[in-house]
C-alpha cells in the first residue's frame, strides 16, 4: 500500500495540474456511425473557453487520413460545406460543433465507425497569447437514421 501512495499522488497531481491549466473544456462529444464503404463522417461536440480569443485551429486522429474543421451553410438555397482555418471560441460562451454547422470532418476513414466504439481525437487550440493547447477527446460513435426526406449519403456540396 505504501508504494502505491506516491503513484496515486502523482496521478492526482497530474490530473489536478492539467485541469488547472485547461483553458478549453469539451462536453458531449460524439461521432456519426458509418455504413460499409463510407469514407467520411462527422464528429460533434460543445467547446467552452475560459479565456478570450481562443481558436480551434485543427484536429488530429488515427481514425482517418484527413481530419478538418468544417462549416456548413446555406448559399443560394444550396447547403455547402467547406474547410475553415479556425473557429473562434469566445470566453465563457459555448460553441457547438453540430450537424448543419461547424463540425469536424473525418475523411479517408481507415475502418468503419461502429456504434458503441469511440473515436479518439486531439483538438488543437491557439490562445491570444500564442499559447497552444492540445485536448484529447474520445467521442462515442452513435448510429443515426437519416432525417426524413434526406438521402443517407447526405445532400450537400463539399467545397475546399
Amino acid at each position: 500500500m505504501r508504494a502505491l501512495l506516491p503513484s496515486l499522488f502523482a496521478t492526482f497531481a497530474f490530473a489536478t495540474a492539467s485541469s488547472a491549466f485547461a483553458h478549453v473544456t469539451v462536453s458531449n462529444p460524439w461521432a456519426r456511425a458509418t455504413v460499409a464503404q463510407q469514407q467520411a463522417s462527422g464528429v460533434f461536440m460543445e467547446l467552452r473557453s475560459a479565456h478570450d480569443k481562443a481558436q480551434l485551429v485543427g484536429v488530429k486522429t488515427e481514425a482517418a487520413t484527413t481530419a478538418e474543421v468544417h462549416e456548413m451553410r446555406m448559399e443560394e438555397n444550396v447547403m455547402k460545406m467547406r474547410a475553415v482555418p479556425s473557429v473562434d471560441l469566445p470566453s465563457g460562451q459555448t460553441v457547438s460543433l453540430k450537424p448543419g454547422g461547424y463540425h469536424i470532418m473525418l475523411m479517408g476513414l481507415k475502418k468503419p465507425l461502429v456504434a458503441g466504439q469511440n473515436v479518439d481525437l486531439v483538438l488543437e487550440v491557439v490562445h491570444a497569447d500564442g499559447a497552444k493547447e492540445s485536448i484529447a477527446v474520445s467521442a462515442p460513435v452513435r448510429a443515426l437514421a437519416p432525417a426524413a426526406g434526406q438521402p443517407a449519403s447526405g445532400g450537400h456540396q463539399h467545397q475546399h
